[in-house]
């Protein structure tokens, strides 16, 4: 009787389809990028231009990073994988938030290609200096007005970049397309290694303007990244599934706001 059974089950099992059984087995690689600007550092508060040049969080940068961990925690978040860029302050960041999430033992990869945006002779200059000079190159009369237009076409960021790379003097300023293309080859070279990891949350600690330009035009369906600034420890949510990028959020400070309330 025992050996019939088994008979009749071994038979029924082979007229499941094959199709069937490789949808059971398959395992969601949906990768979940969290990719994130650092908290608040001295050249920040002093409003001077940081783009490879670096300086430390300040209290209110270690605090409002520890607020992102917080709010990431609440939401149950959990990383499979952590990288920031190679600067000190995105570093600082990335093991500030894991630490207050309580994933204290998880390792940081450094991507130098995730650095902000050089701006040569300009660092440490006042930001209004260089936003200016650029303003002018492009025909406005003042950086204001330069802002004002790009609150409505995001697409000027990419002139205005191209002016900060014509106008520094120690011809070491980064174009545009050389910014976007080391870091959309990063985020896909992420994306795609923990896709073969069997997919989940991973944490990338970056810069304002070189996330801008990384997401410009990383979604396969054309959504384009909301102009404006992006605040200290903001978060652009990205999906990664099948080869394809979708832009979930950007700039969203509600899991910092959630880890202040708490």
């Amino acid at each position: 009787m025992k050996t019939y059974i088994l008979l009749i089950g071994f038979m029924l099992s082979a007229f499941v389809p094959t199709s069937f059984a490789q949808k059971q087995d398959a395992k969601d690689n949906t990768v979940t990028l969290y990719i994130t600007r650092h908290g608040k550092t001295i050249l920040n508060t002093m409003d001077r231009v940081q783009g490879w040049a670096d300086t430390p969080l300040t209290p209110a940068g270690i605090e409002v990073a520890e607020y992102l961990g917080k709010g990431l925690k609440g939401d149950g978040i959990i990383f499979k994988a952590a990288y920031s860029s190679d600067l000190g302050r995105a570093r600082q960041t990335a093991r500030i938030v894991l630490d207050s999430k309580g994933q204290n033992d998880m390792a940081i990869t450094e991507v130098p290609q995730m650095r902000e945006t050089c701006f040569g002779s300009y660092e440490g200059e006042f930001n209004p200096r260089m936003w200016n000079d650029a303003a002018l190159r492009l025909g406005y009369k003042s950086y204001t007005e330069l802002m004002a237009d790009l609150e409505k076409d995001p697409t000027l960021m990419k002139k205005m970049v191209d002016a900060f790379a014509a106008l520094e003097t120690l011809g070491i300023g980064e174009p545009y397309d050389v910014v976007k293309a080391r870091g959309q080859k990063a985020i896909r070279d992420i994306a795609e290694k923990q896709a073969q990891n069997g997919g989940g949350n991973v944490l990338m600690v970056g810069h304002g303007m070189s996330i801008g330009i990384f997401l410009s035009d990383l979604d396969s369906s054309g959504k384009k990244p909301t102009a404006g600034h992006m605040g200290n420890a903001a978060v652009c949510k990205v999906t990664y599934k099948d080869g394809k990028f979708t832009l979930e959020s950007f700039g969203d400070m509600s899991y910092v706001e959630k880890g202040k309330a708490k």
